[in-house]
């Protein structure tokens, strides 16, 4: 596996393409218009939640690790979203709050346990296991 200094922009714009994906899925399923400029309007709150977790976890130091990275990011971008989305009165519902918590976890964390799960095959295979 790459070193996790080069590995903090590729994953750095997965956690982006998620929340925009949330998003997206969000808006065309409640079907409110635009999904495109809808999904950043929707997308903003997660997304600063993240750089604000980013910053905070230093998941830059090991971007590809469920703890604390994955984990961090994915509880900031909820957590900092929902509170930016009723800091400026956008719907911050329990359903809502539940899907975001479940839905960004599978999509923060799913990727990385994933990768996990090839770097280990991969290493198992070089040492001829």
């Amino acid at each position: 596996m790459s070193s996790p200094s080069r590995l903090w922009i590729p994953a750095a714009i997965a956690d982006l393409l998620f929340i925009l994906l949330f998003a997206a899925i969000g808006r065309d399923a409640h079907a409110r218009g635009d999904i495109i400029s809808g999904a950043f309007a929707t997308a903003w709150p997660f997304l600063a939640g993240a750089i604000i977790a980013w910053v905070l976890t230093r998941a830059w130091r090991a971007p590809m690790a469920a703890w604390p990275s994955g984990v961090g990011i994915w509880v900031g971008a909820v957590t900092v979203g929902m509170l930016l989305r009723a800091a400026t009165g956008q719907t911050v519902v329990l359903p809502f709050v539940l899907v975001a918590l479940i839905t960004l976890g599978v999509f923060l964390l799913g990727y990385r346990f994933i990768a996990a799960l090839l770097s280990r095959a991969s290493s198992k295979r070089q040492r001829g296991a």
